[in-house]
């Protein structure tokens, strides 16, 4: 029998747990065993753990002590680990009741799956709606599968010179095997991450290791499961700076002219990037999500998915559905979630269609987010706007100015002159190339 003791106000010395070895008479099983347990009384109370090792009669005292050399070999081992565990909380101890203490040795003897981990935080991202982060939370995870080869990884394989050589892993080309939404094995080929690209992994890697030690760790009553922090050695640092990722007026148009197949997925490229531009950048999540209950008396309504669950205002947005954005939002509202059955597939189909688009144009490197940039290129540098209406017109948050926010209601009259004046420009530029305007009044 192990016994446990501490201090109690510097007096004597008071016996506040005892573990032993035990087997219990009623639970004989119909093949003539007993399951040995490891028995946790503390306060009074008893609770009880069951161990992998069974003995019959002949390994036991008449009393049902455990006579066996090996058994209690063994399991005095497990005992000398759980007499440490409890060791390391000392005089917190008494915080805990049996249960609790049971529950400790359990939790604390149990190796920490991180696989496990991050499918548990990302299945909790998507229930409070936070399904773009819950996507890149996946694309790390997935990554640390094809690393390491497996479905399972201890946490303590999260090491310093483990973040060095998964970096050099992500930089370099390779294969993704993966399951589309027919169930059937896709594999692609994957060039190494640009910088920012790494940058995002490594974050995002970070505040998936971060959020396991808030969950294992409490350092209030000294349980720290998670010792190790190999981002203290390994520098996730700072973002690289963005490259500008807008386009002049005239190669817009070039997008709006060029002749794509009907029903193609440069199509659908092409009208969700000019849907875009004309509806101040929204992003393709949102476009995906939005329904006709979005539509109210004449505006689109809706919260932004990547900020709505971090902003007091739930990065709500009130935006025109003008003239020339009617028809291509009527086209695809609800119909999006009809030809793909998430929002990743549907920015895969976006991505390969904005590709032929390049092919096709001849404008190197421009993707789909390209038109919420250049939406506010445009309302700056040729419409004159200043930022901070830009920024309302985004549905950015304003750090500098959240306390001033908090007095002042939003003007969504501000974002619908940012988006005439935009839409203005470019129905002008239309007209000098001859062609009929996008229906503007």
């Amino acid at each position: 029998m192990v016994q446990i003791w501490y201090k109690h106000f510097g007096a004597k010395k008071i016996r506040m747990a005892t573990i032993c070895a035990m087997v219990l008479k009623h639970h004989l099983k119909n093949d003539g065993t007993y399951n040995v347990k490891i028995r946790i009384t503390h306060k009074k109370e008893k609770r009880y753990i069951d161990t992998e090792h069974f003995v019959t009669a002949k390994q036991l005292s008449k009393s049902l002590t455990i006579k066996d050399p090996f058994i209690n070999r063994v399991v005095n081992l497990k005992i000398d680990e759980y007499r440490l565990a409890i060791s390391s909380i000392s005089e917190k101890l008494d915080f805990f009741d049996a249960e609790a203490l049971r529950s400790f040795l359990l939790k604390n003897n149990k190796e920490i799956d991180f696989i496990e981990f991050c499918d548990e935080y990302i299945v909790n991202l998507k229930k409070v709606g936070r399904g773009p982060t819950a996507a890149n939370h996946t694309t790390v995870r997935n990554s640390l599968v094809d690393y390491f080869g497996r479905n399972r990884i201890s946490i303590v394989e999260i090491t310093v010179n483990m973040l060095r050589t998964y970096e050099q892993f992500l930089r370099g080309s390779r294969k993704i095997a993966r399951i589309n939404q027919l169930g059937k094995v896709v594999v692609t080929e994957s060039d190494g991450v640009t910088d920012a690209g790494l940058y995002n992994y490594m974050r995002d890697l970070r505040t998936l290791f971060n959020a396991a030690r808030e969950k294992y760790n409490d350092e209030d009553l000294g349980i720290i499961r998670i010792s190790h922090y190999p981002f203290n050695k390994y520098k996730v640092g700072s973002p690289p700076n963005t490259k500008k990722r807008n386009i002049s007026m005239d190669l817009i148009i070039k997008i709006l002219k060029c002749n794509v197949a009907k029903h193609s997925r440069a199509e659908l490229a092409k009208e969700m990037f000019l849907l875009s531009f004309l509806l101040c950048g929204i992003n393709a999540v949102d476009l995906y999500d939005i329904t006709k209950h979005n539509v109210k008396k004449g505006r689109l309504e809706y919260n932004r998915s990547k900020t709505k669950g971090r902003r007091k205002d739930d990065a709500f947005i009130s935006i025109k559905i003008i003239d020339e954005a009617a028809p291509l939002l009527e086209k695809y509202i609800e119909k999006i979630k009809d030809r793909y059955s998430s929002s990743k597939g549907f920015d895969g189909a976006l991505s390969k269609g904005m590709k032929k688009l390049r092919e096709i144009t001849g404008i190197p490197e421009i993707t789909y987010y390209w038109a919420r940039h250049s939406f506010a290129n445009c309302a700056r540098n040729n419409c004159r706007f200043s930022k901070d209406d830009i920024a309302l017109a985004l549905n950015h948050v304003d750090n500098g100015h959240k306390i001033t926010d908090i007095y002042i209601a939003k003007d969504w009259k501000i974002v619908d002159e940012v988006q005439f004046n935009v839409v203005k420009l470019l129905n002008r530029e239309l007209l000098k190339t001859k062609k009929v305007v996008l229906s503007s009044k």
